[in-house]
């Protein structure tokens, strides 16, 4: 995940091939399973799921596949493991890394990212060795809006958000508390917004620049990897890196 702009990123997934775009529908099925197998299949009475079914709906999954996913946890019970484990890093040039698993093998899993680490420059570390430079926020993204800047933040700040920001190509990115998320997302659908994203991320306090090119390259290697890794559902670091923008 980009630590500066958060739409570049997400920008990027929706623009991969139909092989990723596959590997996010798994990724996010699995969100919803466990979320099942936590608070059941209703989502009007378990406020992940609706989280999650909001998250796939962002990512183009199609309802189909969101109502088979429940359908098959409901009937599978606790044959769902899936276990939640977040690892934390230093990629190369000291960048940190957060990664979020939802994982039915702790130890290949485990071994799956210290190798990635390893191969390409960086670290494993221990739990709170890097989150520490993040703050946990809900982050809410709309690619295009029909509204004023007085009414978004009118209407942000009523639905219980803690901040906005509007980019040069119109983009806006809302803040909430981790738990309000959902609350405000369905506030602001009540009011005509339509979001290209809506999930709890880690956003670094600063951001680091890394201008040599190896460096760099170890950097979107290990990205590389991670992205294609089943067990990773999510991935954030605090390197800012301006690849990113002159892809867009």
């Amino acid at each position: 995940m980009s630590g500066h702009s958060k739409w570049s990123t997400i920008k990027r997934k929706k623009e991969k091939t139909d092989g990723a775009r596959a590997k996010i529908f798994t990724k996010i099925g699995r969100e919803i399973s466990v979320a099942v197998r936590e608070g059941g299949g209703d989502p009007a009475t378990n406020s992940k799921l609706r989280d999650c079914i909001a998250k796939a709906k962002a990512n183009n999954v199609p309802n189909d596949n969101i109502d088979r996913v429940i359908k098959k946890a409901v009937s599978d019970g606790d044959k769902n493991d899936y276990e939640n484990i977040v690892y934390e890093g230093y990629g190369a040039g000291g960048i940190a890394f957060i990664v979020d698993t939802l994982t039915d093998n702790r130890n290949r899993t485990a071994g799956d990212i210290r190798h990635y680490f390893d191969k390409f420059g960086g670290n494993l570390g221990q739990t709170g060795c890097v989150s520490f430079m993040f703050t946990q926020k809900g982050v809410l993204i709309v690619e295009e809006s029909a509204f004023s800047e007085d009414k978004i933040m009118e209407d942000c700040f009523d639905a219980g958000a803690d901040d906005f920001s509007i980019d040069e190509d119109g983009v806006v990115e809302i803040t909430t508390e981790p738990n309000d998320l959902g609350k405000v997302r369905e506030s602001l659908e009540e009011k005509g917004y339509a979001f290209a994203s809506s999930e709890v991320a880690y956003i670094p306090t600063t951001t680091t620049v890394i201008d040599d090119e190896e460096t760099r390259t170890k950097l979107n290697r290990l990205i590389e990897m991670l992205e294609d890794n089943d067990d990773v559902q999510d991935f954030w670091h605090n390197w800012e890196n301006p690849d990113e923008d002159e892809e867009e």
